[in-house]
């Protein structure tokens, strides 16, 4: 049974203010602002029926109240912005964060057919760091005492693998595998601790065409992609994109691009 996208109690005009991704084992869902703060599920078969309105910043989200904001930049503006310390980091620093000495894995991560990252998370996050990127298949190919030194060596290898992977390339490899040789290619070079193979049940034919909508059933996510199946199309969408929308009860009657699988 699907679940509507505004239970009673919820007015008919609220923001999204936020998202959560399926990284360890849950649904994914999205957090909604009206009367208070409410998490609406995205599990497969869910029907959203939300029409987009104005996008402002999302504010903040704090013990479950939300500070609203009307500032025109979205997501969120410069006030309500935080920069992650580690973002770009390459190990050349003084370990500023208590997480920094944790003990740290180093991974490469694949995104079907043939794009692959390197990348560094905490440890005991490795599993669910790879499935909020929405990883294909990785492999834990290293062990240090900190951040600092596994920043070192993801610097040293994004000399020839990314350390990105932006979502509109990931959209395009929705629907393929990987390449097996090129990804077993890849780790013939490293003696890997440990592999993962990620499976995500969206079962797509075509490259679903990449929107910005709230209309649709949910076919399943993604890491942060979501994907709505609506006559007879599938779309593809950054659940970040939707964040500062104000939204109206109701589909959208929008035209939008139909996907190759609806002719």
């Amino acid at each position: 049974m699907s679940t509507p996208l505004y239970p009673r109690a919820v007015p008919p005009s609220v923001q999204i203010v936020g998202y959560e991704t399926a990284s360890d084992g849950g649904d994914a869902g999205l957090f909604l602002a009206g009367d208070g703060v409410e998490r609406v599920s995205l599990a497969p078969g869910t029907d959203l029926r939300y029409t987009l309105g104005e996008r402002h910043c999302a504010g903040t989200v704090r013990d479950g109240e939300h500070a609203p904001c009307p500032a025109d930049r979205a997501p969120y503006c410069r006030d309500h912005t935080s920069t992650w310390a580690c973002a770009r980091c390459t190990g050349d620093c003084d370990r500023p964060l208590d997480a920094c000495r944790e003990e740290h894995a180093v991974y490469l991560a694949a995104f079907a057919p043939d794009v692959f990252k390197v990348g560094v998370t905490r440890s005991w996050r490795l599993e669910t760091r790879l499935r909020e990127q929405g990883a294909d298949r990785a492999a834990h190919v290293r062990t240090v005492a900190d951040g600092r030194r596994a920043r070192r060596i993801e610097a040293e290898l994004a000399r020839d693998l990314t350390d990105r992977v932006r979502v509109p390339t990931k959209v395009d490899g929705l629907h393929q595998s990987v390449d097996d040789d090129a990804w077993a290619a890849l780790l013939a070079d490293f003696d890997a601790i440990e592999t993962f193979d990620f499976a995500y049940g969206l079962d797509l034919d075509d490259r679903p065409v990449l929107e910005t909508l709230a209309t649709g059933t949910v076919r399943g996510t993604k890491g942060r992609v979501l994907v709505l199946d609506r006559e007879g199309s599938s779309y593809a969408v950054d659940l970040r994109d939707l964040v500062g929308y104000e939204v109206r009860r109701g589909a959208t009657d929008r035209s939008l691009q139909s996907s190759l699988g609806a002719f």
